[in-house]
């Protein structure tokens, strides 16, 4: 299979279905549309699914992991080490987005797609590295067209294989010390807004910093020169390998009809590649909250994304997708267990 095979089998969704389930939301005991968003997420995802009458699904996020060769820039506060450290603490269940994902009832997996560390036989991780971490983009490509392809297609893969074993609903997560270069990057080049606009402080480096890691950000977009209108050429060039796999995640579950849990920043950038390659793969994302990250702001307006949350999360992991797959069981549940007007024998509205 091809990344052109599975954009084609992505498809419009039934609105049908959206007014099906529509319906039945303003039949429940309650004043019509008094729920809001949760509607809003059930309607989605019986428009997504084609499931009128769904089971809260199983839910998992994929956490994917890989190091960034920009790091020797100096664009980030944290070491590269971190990347497969925090990767150990992800499989021993100590971190961030394990916590919020037990609290969601989702299971955590953890990929290394791209991590400059041999882990031998850790269990529990999903080994699919394409290389150990990219080169720097201040002065060379992040990879090759063919290493980019095949990071997208590793998130499709997965994300086939999560279907197979009856998985409902996806979510996003990453772990790479200084991937907010990187998607500042992708971001600044496929929305047309200059990198000042949509560059943070990541991790928590100071103003100082954060010029610092625009003009490399700059420097790199000058050198490569991204094409916008081809989504790869701008992964290739500025790009990362866990925002590669994220890419191909939300490719495959879209042409599965399954629904994608958008984390924040990175996840966001992948998501520009993704619609880019296929703009009906759009309908197929929901965006869990906004990030403190500039760019991230930018990237929900220009997909029209409407955030379910907005906490002034900037970890990453995962964690914002776990909060926001909760809400999308919360509102499955409110569309399948709450009772009509009928059923309930409560008189409506006069």
């Amino acid at each position: 299979m091809s990344i052109e095979e599975v954009c084609r089998r992505i498809q419009p969704l039934e609105t049908s279905l959206q007014v099906k389930a529509q319906a039945r939301l303003d039949r429940l005991t309650k004043p019509v549309g008094s729920l809001g968003r949760l509607e809003e997420l059930a309607a989605a995802y019986v428009a997504i699914t084609g499931e009128l009458k769904p089971h809260v699904p199983r839910g998992v996020v994929f956490t994917f992991a890989a190091d960034h060769g920009v790091t020797l820039e100096a664009v980030s506060a944290y070491p590269r080490e971190v990347t497969p450290q925090m990767v150990l603490n992800f499989l021993r269940g100590g971190a961030g987005v394990n916590v919020l994902a037990r609290h969601a009832g989702v299971d955590v997996r953890v990929v290394d797609i791209g991590v400059d560390y041999e882990f031998d036989t850790v269990p529990g991780l999903l080994h699919r590295k394409v290389m150990k971490g990219t080169r720097n983009l201040a002065v060379e490509p992040a990879m090759t067209r063919d290493q980019a392809e095949q990071a997208v297609m590793v998130g499709v893969e997965l994300a086939t294989e999560a279907v197979r074993e009856g998985i409902g609903l996806i979510g996003t997560g990453e772990m790479g010390i200084g991937n907010t270069t990187p998607s500042a990057a992708i971001t600044a080049a496929m929305t047309g807004r200059s990198v000042e606009d949509v560059t943070g402080r990541g991790t928590g480096i100071d103003e100082a910093g954060r010029r610092h890691k625009v003009s490399v950000i700059e420097r790199a977009i000058e050198l490569h020169r991204p094409n916008p209108t081809d989504p790869l050429d701008v992964l290739t060039k500025v790009g990362g390998l866990e925002i590669g796999g994220l890419v191909g995640l939300m490719l495959g579950a879209a042409a599965a009809r399954i629904p994608v849990v958008l984390d924040g920043f990175i996840a966001g950038a992948a998501a520009l590649i993704a619609v880019g390659l296929q703009p009906l793969c759009r309908e197929y994302l929901m965006a869990s909250h906004r990030s403190v990250e500039r760019g991230h702001r930018v990237i929900l307006d220009h997909l029209g994304l409407n955030p379910l949350l907005d906490l002034d999360l900037r970890l990453g992991e995962g964690t914002g997708a776990c909060l926001g797959m909760d809400l999308v069981c919360a509102a499955i549940k409110i569309y399948t267990e709450m009772a009509t007007f009928d059923e309930a024998g409560v008189s409506e509205k006069s």
